[in-house]
This record gives structure tokens, sequence and C-alpha cells, in this order.
């Protein structure tokens, strides 16, 4: 079993202030993979130090732009030489298929790099304004501060980059903490920050517990908080910056519905529904759950999705040819398993599926994808966040009451609509509400596009140059003349 003891703190591996350690568990052995020591409030609390004296003192925020490009390209140059390595981290902690591991979990992230290094070339950092008395005004963009950054499980790579990098190259310090159930990635990931010649305290990363991570967000020294959670986290950790006045942005939960018109192949959107989230199995937050369909060809929709869905190859997540492997944990196939057994209760009709394991899965944490036909509004699986393999089709009697529906939920962070008729997409696109949407595919994870959510599944956007934007302040500088 591998053991990691010593946390990445101001730039330096050290030994923890705590004896506690965080057991990482594969879920598909159920065995330990590896123990890693648990940041405390000590720790937690030089860390957030290490970073306040590097921003208010040390020489990263203050470094032109360009140089900050230049580190944040050479560490994609090294994250490119280790992308197989974290790939197969991730796939051994989360039970995330490796060819999905790799395209998703990590190709991504290490494009995003690149991509973000071009937006930051082009941003402006600073401008002038005509003033409306007769005065220049001159706009400068300046980090916000000390970051903290935490992270959820499902996409590690993919959302801690899209916080840290956008981060760094607006000149801020962060302090990352990853989830207890994907630590070794995240650390990883330090010592290639380390590699890439970043001064010391800019970034410390903090495997830690619910305790830790609360006082990190609390932290009356940070000045940001990025968060991508559970919605009922995400109310905790906006209570705790509202103490502070401290800076946040919400990325929270799901319930993403997909809109079929009359005219939608059921295939090609029973396709576009496995291809939004079953690559984890379901454990996505803007995966589409709920899928709105006429009346008249519901039955068509839950057979194509039936047959695209029991068809995926479940199974060891280290075998290239596995689609979909088990989910994170066993209080995680729990809490799914009581979804699905809710449906049953509530009267959805079971079309495939179910909370018996998939055949030769006789250990890890597996669930058969699962789809319920005849749902209704109002019944549990079509209104709270499962996140698993679970979909519920709901028939619609026309696009009116389509909308109405897909807007009657307390989240509103991704859609989609498929129709032969791509500006009629467009029109319904414009009337559901939600932060991110797609027409005739699942919301594509362009990182020159904002991505966030309204309503429960929270504010702020990462990605594009909104993300960049949002670890930035502006300053106006009002000039008269001499």
């Amino acid at each position: 079993m591998d053991e990691r003891k010593d946390l990445f703190i101001g730039g330096e591996w050290t030994a923890p202030s705590t004896a506690r350690q965080i057991e990482v568990i594969s879920p598909h052995t159920e065995r330990p993979l590896a123990r890693v020591a648990a940041a405390g409030v000590a720790d937690v609390d030089r860390a957030v130090a290490a970073a306040r004296s590097a921003f208010d003192e040390g020489p990263w925020p203050r470094t032109e732009p360009a140089e900050r490009i230049e580190t944040v390209r050479r560490l994609a140059g090294l994250y490119g030489e280790r992308r197989d390595e974290l790939a197969e981290l991730i796939t051994a902690q989360l039970g995330a298929p490796i060819s999905f591991a790799k395209r998703a979990q990590v190709a991504l992230p290490w494009s995003m790099m690149t991509a973000f290094a071009g937006i930051a070339e082009k941003h402006p950092w600073q401008e002038n304004r005509p003033g409306m008395y007769g005065q220049d005004v001159v706009l400068r963009r300046e980090p916000v501060g000390v970051v903290a950054a935490v992270v959820p499980w499902n996409m590690p790579q993919f959302l801690t980059v899209a916080k840290i990098i956008p981060a760094l190259l607006a000149g801020c310090t962060a302090v990352l903490k990853p989830a207890p159930e994907s630590p070794l990635d995240a650390l990883l990931l330090a010592g290639l920050l380390d590699q890439a010649g970043l001064p010391p305290g800019v970034v410390s990363v903090l495997p830690a517990d619910r305790d830790a991570s609360a006082y990190l967000v609390g932290h009356p020294g940070v000045d940001k908080v990025s968060f991508t959670g559970s919605t009922a986290a995400g109310r905790q950790v906006a209570a705790a910056c509202a103490a502070n006045l401290t800076r946040v942005g919400l990325e929270l939960g799901g319930k993403s519905a997909a809109i079929a018109l009359e005219d939608a192949d059921p295939a090609a959107v029973a396709t576009a529904v496995r291809f939004s989230g079953m690559g984890m199995a379901g454990q996505i937050c803007n995966a589409l759950t709920r899928v709105l369909v006429p009346a008249d060809r519901a039955g068509e929709h839950a057979d194509a999705l039936a047959a695209t869905l029991s068809a995926i190859r479940i199974g060891d997540p280290a075998d290239p040819r596995t689609q979909m492997g088990p989910l994170v944990s066993e209080r995680q196939r729990r809490r799914v398993r009581h979804y699905i057994d809710t449906g049953v209760r509530e009267g959805a009709r079971l079309v495939t599926g179910g909370t018996g394991p998939p055949e030769g899965a006789e250990r890890g944490w597996y669930v058969r994808p699962t789809v319920f036909g005849g749902v209704d509004p109002s019944m549990t699986i079509a209104r709270e966040e499962i996140f698993g393999p679970v979909i519920a089709v709901l028939p619609y009697r026309d696009e009116d009451e389509a909308v109405r529906i897909a807007n009657d939920s307390a989240y509103g962070l991704a859609g989609s609509v498929f129709t032969a008729d791509t500006g009629r997409g467009l029109d319904v696109a414009a009337r559901v509400r939600a932060g991110t949407f797609g027409v005739n595919q699942g919301y594509t994870m362009d990182p020159a596009a904002p991505f966030g959510g309204v309503k429960a599944s929270g504010y702020g956007r990462e990605l594009g140059r909104e993300g960049l934007d949002g670890y930035l302040d502006v300053k106006s500088i009002s000039i008269a003349s001499a």
C-alpha cells in the first residue's frame, strides 16, 4: 500500500500537524490503495499564512502576465509527460474507466492549461477609458488575493485546473483542498507545480476531512473561495464566506433536462444521454438525468434509452474495454439504490436496471444503468439529484409543457434540446433557465465557454474569459490634468 506522510505547504513537503490519515479505497476491489496525511486546522493556518505572505510580499502577484503565462505553459509541459500516470491514479481512486480517465479526466485539463494561457495573452489587463467629465480613466485588472479552491472527487483534475490555473494567471496565490476520495492525483499535481518553478507559498495542497475544509473556507486570511460540490454543502460555504465578506464562486448540483422534440431521433437522444454522464456512472453534475419526451413517443424513447444503456460494458475500470465502472463508495451506492427503490415505490415503471449488481460484479460498488418510464414531475427521482446512473423519462403534451417541466426544478446547471430544426432548438434553449445548454448534444465542456449554473446550481462562472475574470478585481484610476 502506498503511504504519503507529508503535505505540500508553502512550496515544501512538510510533516502534518496531526497523525490523522485518509485511507483511499478502491471502488472496484473494495481494498485499500493508499494512506495519505490528513491536514488539520494548524496545517490550514500554515498554508493560508504562506499564501498570504506570498501574495502580500512575494513576487508572484507583481510579475508581468507574460511571465505567469510562461509558467503555466511550463506546467502544461510537465503535466503532459505525466498524464498516463495521472489517469491511472484517477481510475484506481474513483473507478473511472481508464479510457474515460485518459480522455476527460486528464487530456481535457491538460488542454485547458494551454487554452487558459491563450485567453490570458489576449486579456485586457489594463485599458484606458474616456471619462464623462473630461478626465481620463485607467482600468487595471488585479489579482483578488488568496484563493481557497475546494474540489470534489468526481472530476478532480478538470475542476482543479479550472480553479487553480486562472487563479495563477491572475496573480493569485492558492490553497487547494482535494476531496478525501481523490487525494493522490492532487499530490502528484503538487509535485508538478513545484517543478514548474512557482515561488514559495504560491500554492499549497491539503488533503483533509470536512472539518478542515470548513475551517479553510471560513478562514479570515482567504480572499476568495471557489467551491464545487453539493448544493447543501454550497449553502454552508456561502454562509461561512458571508461572515467574512469573502468573495465566493459556487458550482453546485444539477438535475438537467434533455428535451426531445417530436422530430428528435430516440437513438440519438439516448446516445447523448449516455455520453453526458455514464462514463462516470452518472456521477457528473451536468449529466442529462431527466429526459422529456412527447407523450405519444414515450415508449419509443424509453426503449431506446434502455437498449443503449443496457449495452454499456461494465467492469474493471482498468480494462480499456470497460465503458462504465463502479460508484465511488459504498455510501454512494446505498444512496443510488435508495433512489431506485423510491422510484419503484412511487409508481415509476422500471424499464431496465434496478438495485441488483451487474453480472460478474460480485465485488465492487457497482450499480446497473437504470431507466424509469412514466415518471411524473412530482416524483422524487424527477426532482432530487441522484448522482448515479439513473434516468427518468417524463412525457409531455406540447412544447410549452416541456419547457415548464424543464424549469420546474430547484436546479439550473445545464440542459439540452434535440430537434431536426436548429433554429427551433435555439428558441427552446432561450426559454429554459440554465447556465449552460446544448442543442442536439449534451453540454460540451469547451475551455473557451463559461460554465456554471443558476438557482440552486450556484453562481459564478468557470472556464473562458469569465473564468479568469473571477479571480480579478477591477481598479479604476481617475487622472486629472496636471
